[in-house]
């Protein structure tokens, strides 16, 4: 009698574990969903790739939810997993690249015309970026991670990171000032 209650008693402290590391999973997911779909979505382009993407990204997270010690790390956490299911694809196969302005992403907020224009010259010179440079700033900007958090998501020195946001932002700025813009369009 008392061996099946110690067994009885294990058994509901698994289930209950159980139970709690599925709430915190689907918490994870309901929260973070729409942010890993943007940040893959704009990592291939393609929007079945970046589904399976975000799809790989929480089954890794789920087998390794116990390593999450912080849930407020968990975006970041999150992120990393993802990049690092980007890196695979490549390690397994190459797939064909779409042209960005292919492909819409459907953005909730209504703007006017003049915010959209703003907002479409805006992605095509960020889009024009080198890589190095795009990449810290999509992350600061869409998602509002700190230097510290960028550098440990790309797995680089935070010095690197803020020098990049840095060019990248002046080059960005560059590019969309009024001056860049009449360039080479002189009436003489």
């Amino acid at each position: 009698m008392l061996n099946w209650l110690g067994k009885k008693k294990a058994s509901d402290a698994v289930s209950r574990d159980m139970i709690s590391k599925q709430r915190r999973y689907e918490t994870l997911v309901r929260a973070l969903h729409g942010d890993l779909y943007r940040y893959a979505y704009w990592l291939c382009q393609d929007a079945p790739v970046a589904e399976d993407l975000v799809q790989e990204t929480f089954l890794r997270a789920w087998k390794a939810l116990d390593s999450l010690k912080d849930d407020k790390a968990a975006k970041a956490w999150l992120i990393t997993i993802l990049r690092r299911e980007n890196a695979r694809r490549f390690e397994r196969k190459q797939f064909d690249l779409t042209d960005i302005e292919q492909c819409q992403v459907a953005d909730n907020n209504v703007l006017s015309h003049e915010q959209l224009a703003d907002h479409q010259i805006l992605r095509k010179q960020m889009a024009l970026l080198n890589p190095e440079y795009r990449e810290p700033l999509m992350l600061q900007v869409l998602y509002g991670f700190t230097g510290d958090e960028i550098a440990e998501i790309l797995e680089l020195n935070r010095n690197t990171v803020m020098t990049r946001l840095f060019r990248a932002r002046n080059q960005l700025r560059d590019a969309l000032s009024p001056s860049h813009a009449s360039r080479g369009h002189s009436n003489g």
